[in-house]
């Protein structure tokens, strides 16, 4: 009895399987793949820290005394908003905030209008303008203090003794308005680029026909210019209101937060620097993120309503 074998018929070639393209989940994951390590960075050296304030937050813990640590719940959140000394900063804070931002951008538009000309020179006046924003913080302040508000040899006080005026002493006399003096200084180039970016989207064709029917500068200005800039000063007040919210380096170096002038994160500096009190300055620091994080929904907010109308001008 033989044992018979059949050999496989070949598959025809019609009938090969075929090969499926990517998902959209797949690529869109290969898209992302790149980011990753990124990602992973960021929230190595951002959010965890966050999260472990977070929790600190919530302990009576002094450094001093680590051992006699103890979880309190909100109770640090109560002492810090009914805190005094922590009440008064929040008001600087903000005394500080609106100061520097409306006059920063007071001046930002005033130079931004000024670049928007053509003239001899406009670039290298362009970067000189620029410079100040360009400058470390702490050097910025240095400056200040040292070169400008010194009482004996600083410039204002010099040009004050030229012209015979007093010599006051401009930390000591005025503590605040140093501060914000240093701060402008460094944060209107900031608002001036954003401005000047508007005043160049503006469309031409509409001043043209405004001028074509006798609109004046001033007219043009009020009912083209401002309206058009409207996004951009709000860009400018947020953005800068997020960063000055946040200042420490124009206290720290400038008055040390003497003389009224202690805002929340230097307050939070020395809660924990000083006091060794960790979770009051953790709960501090909290409540500045949170603060942070509310001005920066509504910047967002704007970014993307600007590039909305970007997208549907072009």
């Amino acid at each position: 009895m033989t044992a018979t074998t059949t050999a496989p018929s070949a598959a025809p070639e019609h009938t090969r399987p075929t090969v499926r393209p990517p998902s959209g989940r797949l690529r869109a994951w290969a898209t992302r793949a790149p980011l990753l390590p990124a990602l992973i960075f960021m929230i190595v050296v951002t959010q965890l820290p966050f999260v472990a304030t977070l929790v600190i937050s919530f302990f009576d813990w002094n450094a001093l005394y680590p051992d006699a640590r103890s979880f309190t719940g909100f109770a640090n959140y109560g002492d810090v908003l009914g805190d005094p000394a922590l009440r008064k900063s929040v008001w600087t804070t903000i005394l500080l905030t609106v100061a520097v931002v409306l006059a920063s951008l007071v001046l930002g538009l005033a130079l931004a209008l000024l670049l928007d000309r053509k003239f001899k020179g406009r670039g290298v006046v362009r970067t000189l303008l620029i410079a100040p924003f360009l400058v470390v913080p702490v050097a910025a302040a240095l400056l200040w203090k040292h070169v400008l508000y010194n009482p004996e040899y600083g410039l204002l006080n010099g040009l004050l003794h030229y012209v015979g005026g007093p010599q006051p002493d401009w930390i000591s006399n005025t503590p605040l308005l140093a501060v914000e003096a240093s701060l402008v200084w460094q944060w209107t180039p900031f608002m001036m680029l954003i401005l000047l970016a508007g005043l160049q989207s503006r469309d031409q064709q509409q001043i043209e026909a405004a001028r074509v029917d006798g609109a004046g500068d001033w007219q043009i200005f009020v009912h083209l210019t401002l309206p058009h800039l409207r996004r951009y000063l709000e860009l400018g007040a947020l953005l800068g209101s997020i960063y000055i919210v946040q200042n420490f380096d124009a206290v720290f170096t400038i008055t040390s937060g003497g003389l009224g002038t202690a805002n929340l994160p230097y307050t939070v500096y020395q809660s924990f620097y000083q006091a060794h009190e960790n979770g009051l300055a953790s709960a501090a620091g909290v409540l500045v993120v949170i603060g942070s994080i509310i001005i920066a929904t509504f910047a967002l907010r704007v970014v993307s309503s600007l590039f909305r109308e970007e997208v549907g001008r072009a």
